[in-house]
């Protein structure tokens, strides 16, 4: 940018002649250091050469660059807001955008391998370091791919094969508050019908899962934090939490860190058992009737609720929607009280549930 001229300063004092001294009989002295008017003939001439260097500088443009703050602030005079840090509870649901029904189709993408062990990121699994080594060494789960997959990266839903059956179980599950402190006590045993388990070799299933675990009543004790605090990504195990249906939240994955909702065949209920005979989902079950995203549907093993993806018709959450340990903020009703808090949001495409945590999660009290 040009630079600015401004005129010579006007009025500058000039030099004058050493003064006359006055005329005396005494002789005059030889040296002039002690005569009193030395010391302002000098400050005279220092004066008069500052002032010329300064007037020098101006004209030549020289300035000195003012101080820039690094602190993000809103500029309450020009209206332009600077960056500002996020909100201690991450990502927020917009309730006044339309957020679509992405794959209204039922063609989701596949997880497989999907996971990081050093930190979180949106659409993988964060997990723990030996759970991940579990993950690398076991071959269970499904033993064929089936054919609702459309090719090696995406699987058609509404196509996918299920366990017959129709089976009802005596169900038994509390869920109190005392203090900080959610107790969820529940036998595993789901208040829907599941399927048959093992899977029958006369089910078209079992050309694809053959899983040979049956269904058993579990003693499950979960001691939750009521009141959990927000903070950093943390890593996770193979399971995620508890639903209000009794039944456990098992993560993305199946033994072999391959999609479970694409491979594995569960029941019309999106539920099946593992070799300890938990019952337990990895998917948004199809037998949870209300899954708005203000609704709670379960709790994390950190404390922290969880809900469905719905916002409103053909409005639906999906992965790319939230954060990376698969949630967001927003007004929800827990324990009768409408609040606005974090939470998790179970969606239709992989990693479908919490990915990892964002408090201390408990250890899970299933078989081990």
């Amino acid at each position: 940018m040009p630079e600015e001229s401004s005129p010579a300063p006007k009025n500058l004092p000039q030099p004058t002649s050493e003064p006359t001294l006055p005329t005396t009989s005494a002789p005059m002295p030889t040296h002039t250091s002690n005569t009193p008017h030395a010391p302002i003939y000098i400050a005279v001439v220092v004066v008069v050469l500052l002032l010329s260097i300064a007037t020098l500088a101006w004209r030549s443009g020289w300035k000195t660059a003012p101080y820039k703050s690094t602190v993000a602030t809103t500029d309450s005079t020009t209206k332009k807001t600077q960056p500002k840090t996020p909100t201690a509870q991450g990502t927020q649901l917009d309730t006044t955008k339309n957020y679509g029904n992405k794959y209204a189709n039922g063609v989701l993408p596949v997880g497989d391998g999907r996971y990081s062990t050093y930190t979180a990121m949106t659409g993988y699994i964060y997990a723990c370091a030996q759970y991940a080594h579990n993950l690398q060494s076991d071959t269970g789960g499904a033993g064929v791919r089936g054919p609702w997959f459309t090719s090696n990266t995406e699987y058609d839903s509404t196509k996918k094969a299920h366990v017959l059956g129709n089976v009802t179980w005596q169900a038994q599950f509390t869920n109190s508050v005392s203090g900080n402190t959610r107790t969820i006590v529940t036998n595993d045993l789901p208040t829907h019908a599941t399927g048959v388990f093992p899977i029958g070799r006369a089910d078209p299933a079992y050309a694809y899962d053959r899983n040979p675990n049956s269904i058993k009543g579990q003693t499950l004790t979960y001691a939750l934090n009521a009141s959990p605090t927000y903070g950093a990504p943390q890593c996770m195990g193979g399971q995620s939490g508890v639903l209000l249906t009794g039944v456990a939240l098992f993560n993305g994955f199946d033994a072999g860190a391959r999609d479970a909702g694409a491979w594995e065949v569960q029941d019309s209920c999106s539920g099946h058992p593992e070799k300890e005979g938990e019952y337990h989902y990895h998917t948004l079950s199809s037998c949870i009737r209300d899954v708005s995203v203000h609704t709670v549907i379960g709790y994390a093993l950190d404390g922290f609720p969880i809900t469905g993806p719905n916002v409103s018709a053909n409005n639906i959450l999906t992965t790319s929607d939230l954060d990376v340990c698969h949630g967001l903020t927003s007004q929800i009703t827990v324990d009768g009280k409408t609040v606005t808090m974090y939470h998790y949001v179970m969606t239709q495409d992989y990693p479908y549930s919490v990915s990892c945590f964002r408090g201390t999660a408990i250890q899970p009290p299933g078989p081990s």
